[in-house]
């Protein structure tokens, strides 16, 4: 549903029928599929012409239309179409039956307002509907109450003890929506999961189940993607029932871990299929990540200029601020050519602004922590930041990841090494782990394990074969195992990789709230010949 425009005057209508009922005058008018809706005049418009329709429906489907997609109690409808009455729930079911008569079916043959069990109404929005250019698409999951195959009715507390965790634990991620329980466990069940997805317009949905025999329990739990009918994601936690509560916690931390990447992924394959043209912020988020973590000097600029592009549409969206502060923050870390004399100011104001937009988004508090360490030297407010964004969202990959390397730069190495080794179990298979494993080759080279270093800088190369930081470390660690003729040849791989470095870049792009850490790197550089300007 779109939003045309809007306005402020008020006009209460008084007839003889229909007193009781207000609509507002030249406020909002909406547009969904081929229809336009002027609350004011209370005129419905299929493609243009007028479409005869009485107060109380027009009523009815501005609080349908006000939800935006989301479902309305009867009793919210009622009060809508009948404010102040008492009325019977039939007169809602007459009104509902009328509208739905006028409005005709979508052109996937889906009814326009679909009927929730137990709970309510709600209007489907239309595949066909024209995208809002300053809409932010986020996509959306329902977990569903966990199937009880012990043939133990006592056990279905705890299957709905876990559910209800599970849905808390993916409610603190922003970058998806999860459907309240009072929703998703009306469908017990219902067992169709594209008609559950549909009724409730989501695009994923977890479902899962419970069987106990003896003392051991097993949960098996998988992530759907509705609209495709695919799995995209499964996993069976078997445990012992006197460590019920640890068993609980171990469940509810994998599902939340496990799900973020996948769903991340299959947004992303969204967009290169279906939308590839989209300017929609959302798309250009989910566009800019692969083209970041590519960490190529010419990806990053491609990147750079299409958040340059997003930011002129919408200033102040702080999931795009914390990615514009990304790519210069690592632009400028990496020791790449800068876009210009000012990207060191931009990159702390869009961090800052990012920060004070973020509304607890966990993943752009800690986007926008690493720009305040990296570039505006901001270490102890940084470090705060980073560890907000922890304490808001600890099963976050992105968020603990950020905060192990904001460690290592100026932090606690053994705390450090906790939140990147947790990194690496939140997502054993993360495609982007170079990052992780070069930050743990750091922390083992600062302590003078060079040996250990160079097995984990190793496996972040394989990984990524142009992440500058582990050709330096791998640089570093030979130099300090007199391995002078390796340290050449990984210099020889830095350049080809990135010609442009020298030590005066890399140093001005690295936290020096710590030197010695810095001064390591950047002496084992020199020695292997890499020059100075």
């Amino acid at each position: 549903m779109k939003r045309l425009f809007s306005g402020a005057a008020l006009n209460r209508i008084a007839t003889s029928n229909c007193a009781d009922i207000t609509i507002p005058m030249e406020e909002q008018r909406y547009a969904f599929g081929q229809f336009t809706l002027d609350p004011g005049s209370g005129v419905l418009r299929r493609d243009g012409q007028p479409v005869t329709l009485g107060q109380r429906a027009v009523a009815l489907l501005k609080a349908l239309l006000d939800a935006d997609g989301r479902p309305v109690g009867k009793d919210a409808l009622i009060d809508a179409g009948w404010p102040g009455l008492m009325v019977e729930e039939g007169n809602l079911s007459v009104q509902i039956a009328h509208l739905r008569k006028t409005l005709g079916q979508q052109p996937d043959g889906q009814e326009w307002i679909i009927t929730l069990p137990r709970l309510g109404y709600r209007l489907l929005k239309s595949h066909a509907a024209p995208a809002d250019l300053g809409e932010e698409i986020i996509p959306s999951l329902a977990v569903l109450p966990f199937e009880n195959l012990s043939g133990d009715p006592e056990q279905q507390y705890f299957a709905d003890g876990i559910v209800d965790d599970i849905i808390t634990a993916l409610s603190r991620f922003k970058s998806f929506a999860v459907i309240a329980r009072n929703t998703s466990f009306v469908y017990r069940g219902a067992g169709d999961i594209r008609k559950i997805a549909a009724e409730l317009g989501v695009k994923y949905v977890l479902e899962g189940s419970l069987r106990k025999s003896g003392n051991r329990l097993r949960i098996y739990a998988r992530l759907v993607d509705a609209a495709a009918n695919v799995q995209l994601w499964a996993q069976s936690f078997d445990g012992n029932l006197e460590d019920v509560f640890e068993f609980q916690d171990r469940i509810t931390e994998s599902v939340a871990i496990g799900i973020e990447p996948h769903v991340q992924h299959a947004e992303l394959e969204r967009a290169r299929r279906e939308r590839p043209g989209s300017i929609s912020v959302y798309d250009v988020c989910l566009q800019v990540l692969p083209k970041i973590l590519a960490e190529t000097c010419s990806q990053n600029a491609e990147a750079h200029r299409m958040l340059t592009e997003a930011l002129a549409r919408e200033p102040d969206n702080a999931r795009i601020l914390a990615l514009a502060s990304y790519t210069l923050e690592h632009r400028r870390t990496m020791g790449w050519p800068l876009f210009g004399p000012d990207d060191a100011e931009k990159c702390v104001a869009f961090a800052r602004r990012g920060v004070a937009l973020a509304k607890g988004d966990a993943t752009i508090m800690a986007t926008c922590g690493m720009s305040l360490i990296q570039v505006g030297r901001e270490y102890d407010w940084g470090l705060a930041i980073m560890q907000a964004a922890v304490d808001l969202n600890p099963n976050s990959l992105n968020v603990v990841l950020r905060a192990g390397i904001a460690h290592v730069h100026c932090g606690d190495l053994d705390r450090a090494q906790e939140y990147l080794m947790r990194a690496h179990r939140l997502s054993p298979l993360d495609p982007y782990a170079h990052i992780t494993f070069c930050g743990l080759a750091d922390i083992e080279m600062i302590r003078g394990n060079y040996e250990q270093s160079i097995v984990w800088a190793s496996r972040s190369l394989a990984l990524n074969p142009n992440f500058d930081p582990t050709v330096w470390i791998l640089i570093t660690d030979n130099i300090r195992l007199n391995r002078a003729d390796e340290a050449k040849r990984c210099l020889e791989h830095l350049l080809r990789i990135s010609p442009d470095s020298t030590l005066s870049r890399i140093a001005s792009g690295q936290a020096t709230k710590i030197p010695e850490r810095l001064s390591l790197v950047l002496d084992g550089l020199r020695a292997a010949g890499l020059p100075e300007n």
